[in-house]
């Protein structure tokens, strides 16, 4: 089995036989031409795993031959090698998307490693992180265990989203392994919060006590907005619904070159759900208190209209309760011809000390992947969720935008009010015709429920919550389990398996993006 076809293209072909001789007994299969005329009517009967080009040759120059390979073979890599170290001329090899460079005399190794780089990566990335993750998978599985604090989750989860991102760019096998060391960190992590959540919300209250906690949803703007409105920056506040940290990490990578960029991690309330996080992001407090304070401003769990539509006036409410005189502008884009507008009114923005955007998609795109089985097709995994967050990023307006942002002196703070997991656990509950829809969490009367496994919260009140009836009571799914119904079962849970949902308790849902960044302005 040969390790590669190779087609090599110098007019000093002979010079070239030591090199070859050393590559056959490497295992590659070589061709040789001597002019770029001969390379391109093999292309029309032969494919290769890769080119070796000069670049100065009589006829056809390499930059030629180069330019009609690729119109015969686009996804063939090829390394151009020559003599000059012109700098137009390696421009122009780049514009016509070479592989590699390599300037004569070469010796054998720099060419192995040229092919290994650009036949072999794959296997041997796929190799390489195989290997890695199983050395670091005890490590991992011991941490777990060992987890006492916020940190020490939010180490643990940033070193899985690294291992996930990292395999599912390779052909690993390993995959599975991983999201059965994700599920247990997730029971874990569970547990965490049972214990822990209560008491740090009560601290945020006036009165409460000083704890090693996370900055949570009402402390977005006390914390990360306000101090920099102090210093005098103007500030960019976007907010990408529905946001997870492992589709963050993708994002970082497409913009890491236009802003210098300062990550953070909060910590979502519950329910992860948009009316309750998006709400108390806005307006700074917990539900309860808006609830009470802004009755008005706050729409309950059976009430038709919908839960979001007075995000402005909160943030409104919160600038007034600190006394802040900020001017403000607030957006919300569910299309992209809304965006387009949006991005039309950009210069008249720059009047304002602060300027909040809510962009839907990643939302849109769970509810569209629950409810459409073309959609679910597309985005039938993790990493092809993921994928299509990304690929949305890089032809929807929100790419310019960013590039825009990246030329001025904003701050931009990058956010979301909850993430979301994949649900693949069923877990029975019974509650009356009053009872909300969401299927990670539930509040209403007389719910009936095997507790296990679940976070009940009987006084909504400890938890800062709504209390619509006295005997109100909350109840949370953890881990990848969501609620079904026992009549219509078994078309419930087929119709629901495998979707993404929020409201409920895991790292992905609570474990969120704070990120600030600054334009590098090239």
């Amino acid at each position: 089995m040969t390790n590669g076809q190779l087609l090599w293209v110098d007019d000093e072909v002979e010079l070239l036989k030591a090199h070859i001789i050393f590559l056959e007994k490497k295992g590659y299969e070589v061709t040789t031409v001597s002019n770029g005329t001969d390379a391109i009517d093999l292309f029309h009967n032969h494919s290769f795993d890769l080119v070796l080009l000069d670049e100065q040759m009589p006829g056809l120059s390499g930059l030629e031959t180069l330019q009609r390979i690729k119109e015969i073979s686009p996804a063939t890599p090829v390394v151009m090698v020559t003599k000059s170290e012109e700098e137009n001329i390696m421009e122009q090899a780049i514009g016509q998307k070479i592989a590699d460079y390599l300037i004569k005399p070469v010796n054998p190794n720099q060419i192995l490693l040229v092919l290994k780089k650009n036949i072999h990566r794959r296997e041997i990335e796929t190799e390489v992180t195989q290997s890695q993750y199983q050395q670091q998978f005890q490590q991992i599985a011991m941490q777990i265990m060992d987890c006492r604090t916020w940190q020490d989750w939010l180490k643990v989860y940033r070193q899985l989203v690294h291992w996930e991102l990292q395999l599912s760019s390779t052909d690993s096998q390993m995959t599975e392994m991983l999201v059965m060391q994700k599920e247990e960190a997730n029971l874990g992590f569970a547990k965490f919060i049972k214990r822990n959540y209560l008491d740090w919300v009560a601290s945020l209250s006036p009165n409460g006590k000083e704890m090693e906690r996370p900055i949570m949803s009402p402390e977005v703007f006390k914390t990360k907005v306000f101090p920099l409105l102090n210093s005098g920056e103007k500030v960019f506040l976007i907010v990408l619904d529905n946001f997870r940290y492992d589709q963050w990490r993708m994002l970082a990578q497409e913009i890491g070159d236009q802003f210098d960029i300062d990550e953070d991690l909060y910590c979502s309330i519950l329910p992860t759900a948009t009316q309750y996080a998006r709400n108390a992001i806005f307006s700074g407090l917990m539900p309860n208190k808006i609830a009470q304070m802004f009755p008005d401003l706050w729409v309950d769990e059976d009430e038709e209209e919908g839960k979001n539509l007075n995000e402005g006036p909160l943030i409104q409410t919160q600038l007034e309760r600190y006394r802040r005189h900020n001017t403000f502008s607030y957006h919300k884009i569910n299309t992209s011809s809304e965006a387009e507008k949006f991005m039309q009114q950009l210069n008249t923005l720059n009047k304002n000390d602060l300027n909040v955007v809510v962009f839907n998609f990643i939302d849109m795109l769970s509810h569209a992947r629950t409810e459409s089985r073309m959609v679910r097709e597309l985005a039938n995994s993790e990493s092809a969720y993921r994928s299509i967050t990304l690929s949305w990023f890089r032809h929807s307006v929100i790419a310019d935008f960013f590039r825009l942002l990246s030329q001025t002196d904003y701050k931009v703070i990058v956010t979301t009010d909850h993430g979301s997991i994949r649900c693949t656990k069923p877990v029975k509950i019974v509650g009356d015709k009053n009872t909300n829809t969401n299927l990670r969490y539930k509040l209403g009367k007389n719910l009936s429920y095997d507790s296990k496994d679940l976070f009940v919260i009987k006084n909504p009140n400890e938890a800062l919550l709504p209390q619509p009836n006295l005997s109100t009571s909350y109840v949370f799914a953890t881990g990848d389990s969501f609620f079904a119904y026992p009549n219509n079962y078994n078309y419930y849970v087929s119709y629901y398996k495998d979707t993404f949902q929020h409201g409920g308790i895991s790292m992905e849902e609570m474990i969120i993006p704070l990120i600030t960044m600054t334009g590098k302005k090239r």
